[in-house]
Parts: structure tokens; sequence; C-alpha cells
């Protein structure tokens, strides 16, 4: 597996490219943020590690291009930015996690592999549908009752999960295990916020809603409370 790294603190790289190249992971490190955009559309990787606090280009930045250009590749941010505000901000640009510095390397590892399980599944419905929604998993578009809908890429997941497992309670573990692909820390509501975000795209200029919070429980998709 093919990683680029980028980050501006050389001991901080050289731990992380260290201990990967022990699991037998390839490692090319870019130390700012131009760098890393560089490196980033001439190679071809299968993750993407970027701190946020970069010289050049910020990590949002950087993100947010890379995504714009490549969907499918695997971005974990890092950065010593731990509030749920700078969480979402890292989401929001396209990142599939985020790992608040100081970390554990055993914590890196177990995150880096889960984003590899997840890439490498594959799904034989390209077509996901309910009731008027409509999501193309190949295209990443989405729409309801033939309206067409924009979706982050963190949105486009969630509500991925929730069409794939549309009439049942998905718990908030789910989502943190499947779409977001780590813990959360204990009160974080950065869930109920991507929530809020999906359901203003989905709902709000339909009469139905289908987008349901089951109290204590969790979220489903159905038609009626």
């Amino acid at each position: 597996m093919k990683i680029l790294l980028v980050e501006d603190d050389l001991k901080v790289a050289s731990f992380i490219s260290r201990g990967l190249s022990e699991h037998l992971f390839h490692v090319d490190i870019a130390v700012d943020g131009m760098e890393g955009d560089h490196m980033a559309r001439k190679g071809d990787y299968d993750i993407i590690i970027l701190d946020i606090l970069l010289p050049k280009q910020n990590g949002i930045e950087l993100c947010k291009k890379i995504r714009h250009q490549d969907y499918k590749v695997a971005i974990l941010m890092l950065s010593a930015l731990g509030s749920t505000e700078d969480k979402v901000a890292g989401l929001e640009a396209g990142a599939d996690d985020y790992l608040v510095k100081p970390f554990e390397f055993k914590e890196l590892l177990a995150r880096i592999k889960a984003m590899s399980r997840r890439k490498d599944e594959t799904t034989h419905a390209r077509v996901l549908k309910f009731e008027g929604i409509e999501m193309d998993t190949l295209s990443k578009t989405v729409s309801r009752e033939g309206v067409p809908i924009s979706l982050t890429a963190r949105e486009f997941k969630l509500l991925e999960y929730l069409l794939k497992n549309q009439g049942r309670v998905v718990s908030r573990l789910d989502l943190e295990e499947k779409v977001w692909d780590f813990s959360f820390d204990h009160g974080s509501n950065v869930i109920d916020v991507y929530m809020n975000f999906l359901r203003k795209k989905i709902d709000k200029n339909f009469d139905r809603k289908l987008i349901h919070t089951v109290v204590g429980m969790g979220f489903m998709l159905k038609t009626t409370d």
C-alpha cells in the first residue's frame, strides 16, 4: 500500500514513516502543502495523511483540492486542534478520518488499516433508492424526486449508509465505525451536526420527511414518524 504523508515536523514525519515502513507500507513524505499538492497529483496513493498546520498551504485547503481531483483516495487528517468545530472542518473538507495529536502509533495504524478495509470493500448495487431518493454510487450523484442534491463527501457516505440500511435503526456507534471509521471523544456532537446538514438537503424542501431520529437508539430512513 502506498501512503503520502504531508507533515512539516520532521521528527513526527520520521516517527510515522519508520513505523509504517516496519508494517510494510510504502511512505513518501512532503514537508509543506505545496509539495504535498504536487506529489498527490503525480502519485497514485492509496491513503494520504495530512497535517493541518502546514507551511505554504494548510491541510484544509490541500484536502479540498485533493478531494476535488480524486474522490476515491482515503484521507486521514492529523492535527493538534481537537474541538468538534475543528473536526467538522476537516471532515467537511473531505477527510475520511481525523486523528488528534498527540496520538499513539498503534491507534494511527489501526485507523489506516480500517480505512484500507473500507477502500477495498465493493458493492454490487450501483444505484440505491428509497422513496424518491436516488443515489448513484459510481458517479457520486444524488437526487430526490428528480431534483439534484449536492452533498459533501461526508454527507454522501452518511446517506449511503442510511440507504443501505433503510428501514432499520442505525446507532451512533454504527455510524462511527462504518462512516467515520473512528470513535469520537465522549460527548462529541459531530454525528448530530452532520445529520442536521443532511436533513436540510434531503428533507427541507419536501413534504415527507424521511430521515428520522429514534430517541435513545439512533437514526433511520422511513416514511412516517
